[in-house]
């Protein structure tokens, strides 16, 4: 499913069903390493390799506990880990 939302690993769109944008997102989360922690400048960069609009990528990831923030730092607290 992964594949229809994705060319040359660029989001075409970002899905509007919760359940098919959980797995955009879950597989966004992989770009940020756990134990790190990252300014929103870097989140932003990092989220503008996906989609353009950034600011929805990071809201949601929130939203989804995927990223944690506090006083603008942001840290992986959610999805898979590659081993």
């Amino acid at each position: 499913m992964l594949e229809a939302f994705l060319v040359d690993g660029r989001l075409k769109e970002i899905p509007a069903r919760w359940e098919k944008r959980m797995v955009v997102l879950r597989h966004i989360s992989r770009v940020f390493e756990p134990g790190v922690r990252y300014p929103e400048k870097d989140v932003n960069v990092l989220l503008r390799a996906f989609h353009d609009d950034h600011a929805a990528l990071r809201r949601y990831l929130v939203e989804s506990e995927l990223l944690s923030r506090e006083a603008n730092v942001y840290w992986r607290s959610g999805g898979p880990v590659d081993l």
